[in-house]
């Protein structure tokens, strides 16, 4: 595909030429033709075909009555669907969201590179499709233009701007440079060497191209004040005046500065990032645990690395490991929504999940007779910036730590609210049964009645982590790939990790 120059770049629509899709029968029902003519797997593998053909195997018939696994099926293949439909296959850019016009976010190519090769793992398509697109993107990465200039590259020392435009590829707007969003980018590339190891020419060449780009980031550059990593940088100002300290998604980042192959951080660096860990160990609704409020924080670092059974010296001293910390702040999420404390709609023992997200509005309007804030998108927590709103990712990203709350989570959210928030590309980002006034221009979303408000798009951050831990909990399938990758064993042994699989060798 060759976009024509001046024209915008839009994801290829399905056969019918709509960009949304066919619209989806209701999954609050089985399909069996019927009224609708087709199949479910006939909709799904039509929906496919723009783009891989008949290479795509055909999705599962799942309805909210179809078992767990069948459910799951659906699921994955709907979530990675959407970044395989909605990508630039010119340059392999994932759009922040969609359908809304969007850039791309660098952390979602991070999630889609690792999408694309457990959809080669699984059969959705081939590994050729994969290894095609997944050169496509790091053939831009290691291409595009580096510098310090604030307009005209993509990124600087071997970092990237947090968004980019999704046709150039350049800096998006006034951005930042962003460890975070460029250790998500990594942790994609880092996935894709370990998993294409075949001697042909295609993949012989990502696992070269994976190495180029992990090579030239400068992590001791992003230590300004050191030996903390600072947030980012920006062309027009510098530094920004923030470093990463726990405990946060920023895990990733310290892990992956600390095995870098060339111009890794000292060891002190983690000391650096553990050292804030005490403000952050308390309980909350039951659990003790290292809290941050937006599930993302305990499920983003955990998409690639395997923390089964491995400590840090922290982890040793309080008896845990990181896994057992995100199992814990899963259940903590359940309780708050069980206790609901602020009394929201909706909230209770299989419908619950709080991070971040899409948002109504930024306003304030009445809900049962008391004055209430609603805000648009916004780190989210249990407890922080709680306005009603729900976010699927947060429950289904937690699978593997908590599969006996989860999967009855995803059965409630499918029975509940249906087609209403769940479609083509599986669950929209987030849905507020709370709101339901049509007096205020919406942000985001429309107003469904009978359900409030509901979210249109879809997120690759929030897509991303349901698509990488439901292999991960079902076939351990990131995570044992993994295992096996030099620069992350590098890191977490720096970081001094012990036990576990690292102790296996």
């Amino acid at each position: 595909m060759v976009i024509p120059p001046g024209t915008a770049w839009r994801p290829l629509p399905p056969q019918g030429g709509d960009p949304s899709g066919p619209a989806e029968p209701d999954p609050r029902r089985p399909l069996d033709g019927g009224a609708h003519g087709v199949s479910r797997r006939e909709v799904l593998v039509a929906g496919l075909a723009p783009l891989v053909g008949t290479a795509c195997a055909a999705a599962p018939e799942a309805s909210p009555l179809a078992g767990d696994e069948a459910l799951l099926d659906d699921l994955e293949q709907r979530t990675f669907r959407w970044f395989w439909e909605t990508t630039n296959p010119v340059n392999g850019l994932v759009p922040d969201r969609w359908p809304s016009p969007s850039f791309c976010s660098i952390a979602a190519v991070g999630f889609g590179l690792s999408a694309w090769a457990i959809g080669a793992a699984q059969g959705w398509i081939t590994r050729a499709q994969a290894s095609e697109r997944t050169l496509a993107t790091l053939r831009f990465f290691r291409d595009s233009k580096q510098g310090p200039q604030a307009r005209g590259t993509s990124g600087h020392k071997g970092f990237y701007y947090h968004f980019l435009d999704m046709r150039s590829g350049e800096r998006w707007a006034d951005c930042e440079l962003s460890t975070v969003d460029t250790a998500l980018l990594l942790a994609g590339v880092l996935h894709a060497a370990s998993f294409y190891q075949a001697n042909d020419a295609a993949e012989t060449e990502i696992r070269q191209l994976a190495d180029a780009l992990s090579e030239r980031v400068d992590w001791r550059w992003a230590q300004p004040r050191g030996p903390a990593i600072c947030h980012g940088w920006r062309p027009e100002h510098g530094f920004l005046p923030y470093d990463w300290t726990g405990y946060s998604e920023a895990m990733l980042v310290y892990l992956l500065a600390l095995g870098a192959p060339a111009r890794a951080v000292a060891s002190d660096a983690w000391g650096a990032w553990t050292s804030t860990y005490a403000r952050h160990w308390t309980t909350f609704h039951g659990q003790t645990h290292l809290h941050f409020p937006p599930l993302f924080g305990h499920q983003y670092t955990h998409c690639w690395v395997d923390f089964r059974g491995i400590r840090d010296a922290w982890m040793r001293e309080h008896d845990l490991d990181y896994f057992e910390n995100s199992r814990r702040a899963t259940l903590a999420q359940r309780a708050y929504a069980q206790a609901n404390p602020l009394g929201w709609a909706g909230y209770g023992g299989d419908i619950w999940g709080i991070t971040a997200c899409d948002g109504p509005a930024d306003v304030t309007r009445r809900f049962r007779g008391t004055p209430r804030r609603f805000i648009s998108y916004a780190g989210r927590g249990a407890g922080l910036h709680d306005d009603g709103t729900l976010a699927p990712t947060a429950a289904l990203a937690s699978l593997p730590f908590a599969p006996e709350i989860v999967k009855p989570a995803l059965r409630a959210l499918r029975e509940r609210y249906g087609a209403a928030i769940y479609n083509r590309h599986g669950f929209v980002d987030a849905f507020n049964p709370s709101f339901d006034h049509a007096d205020v221009a919406l942000k985001h979303g429309q107003l469904v009645p009978g359900v409030g408000w509901v979210d249109t798009d879809h997120l690759g951050i929030d897509q991303g982590p349901i698509t990488l831990m439901a292999a991960n909990a079902r076939r351990d399938e990131v995570w044992r790939i993994m295992r096996g990758n030099a620069q992350v064993r590098r890191g977490l042994e720096r970081a001094g990790f012990r036990g576990g699989w690292l102790a296996q060798g």
